[in-house]
Order: structure tokens, then sequence, then C-alpha cells
């Protein structure tokens, strides 16, 4: 397969509308017309409860951990290297999530397919990073301010282990990893003004709403 194909078949993979199509299923609605107005996973949980979620959050993340992992594969003989392969297919997914073909190239944020590539890329720190996001949703129940902080969280990991713990990181995933945290703080660029007036809704998966 000709690599460009193989960034083509993963900007499709990630355009796959996981939410939407969910929201149209269960509740004959299209979920970016109610509630925050996001194609993504938390607005479904919102409309439709933890199930929904948890199956359109996996969803989401395997699309860019196949299109980072699995695609590449297709396009090995192409003679570009396996690391570079990786990054330009997952960063093609995130893309198609963002601006997904199949929905107006309206999407979601991106943060759970972005989630999926780093999953590929660097496990660790990534696994890392879910902690992060968990500890953060627990205390203060803003998924927003958890995605932001998991996702600021692996280029951080990435230095801390390269610099500090001597442990080799290639430096294009360092790069990509900050690239990463860079959109995330771009796509949630409404959630954080709401942030910082007090504003933004909170979600409560951990206790019951207030």
């Amino acid at each position: 397969m000709p690599f460009a194909a193989a960034v083509l078949i993963s900007y499709l993979i990630g355009s796959i509308p996981s939410a939407l199509i969910a929201g149209k299923i269960l509740l004959g609605i299209d979920i970016r017309t109610v509630g925050s107005g996001n194609a993504g996973a938390t607005n479904l949980y919102r409309l439709a409860g933890l199930r929904p979620y948890l199956a359109v959050l996996a969803a989401d993340i395997l699309k860019g951990y196949a299109a980072a992992a699995w695609v590449p594969n297709a396009a090995a003989a192409s003679g570009i290297d396996g690391v570079h392969a990786m990054i330009a297919c997952g960063l093609a997914a995130v893309t198609g999530h963002i601006f997904t073909i199949f929905a107006g190239f309206k999407g979601g944020k991106g943060v759970a397919t972005a989630a999926g590539m780093m999953l590929a890329l660097a496990p660790g720190p990534l696994l890392a990073a879910i902690l992060v996001y968990l500890v953060i949703l627990y205390f203060t129940s803003y998924v927003s301010l958890g995605s932001i902080g998991a996702a600021v969280s692996v280029p951080v990991t990435l230095v801390v282990s390269r610099f500090v713990l001597g442990v080799s990181v290639r430096v294009e995933i360092q790069v990509i990893a900050a690239m990463m945290a860079l959109l995330i703080l771009v796509t949630h660029r409404e959630n954080i003004a709401r942030l910082l007036k007090g504003e933004e809704r909170k979600t409560e998966f951990f206790r019951k709403a207030r």
C-alpha cells in the first residue's frame, strides 16, 4: 500500500463519528444540537448514560491506536521510518476526528483519538496521563480540565523520562506529544474561558450530582 493511501485511510478511520452514530441510534438526535453541542463521548454521557459513553470512548481511542499502530504496517514497504509513519497516520486520524468528512467537518475535540495515538507511540506516559485525568476529574468533576491536564502531562513525562531518568525517547515522539497537548488546548479554548469564569459544567462520574 502506498504511504499516501495509508494516511488517507487513517484520516477516514478517525473520521468515523462514533458519538454521532451512537446519538442517532440510541436517541434519534444529532448530539451536536443538544447539551454542550460537542460531538464527543462526554456530551453523549450526559444524554445517554455511562455504557454508551464507555463504548464511544473505547471506539475513539481505538481509532487513534489503529491508525498509529496498524495502518503503517500496510505501508512498511514504502521505506518511511516506522515512527514517522505512525505519527503521520495517527495525526491523520486525530484530524479526521476533529474535522470528520462524514459530518460536515464538525467532529469532536480529539482527546480520545489522540490518546489512542499516544498509546501506540508512548504507552507509559499515556497510562500516566490517564491517571492524571482520573485524579483531576475525581477532585474537580471537570472533564475539560482533566483532559487538558492529561494532554499536558504526556510531553512533561517524556521530558522527565529522557532528561531525568535517562530513558531513551525519540525526539519526534516528544515533538508530537507537545503538538497534541497544544492541539487539545486549542480545541478546549472555549472550555478554558468558562473555567476561568467559573461557568464550566461539571460531570459527576464519581459521585452524585450536587
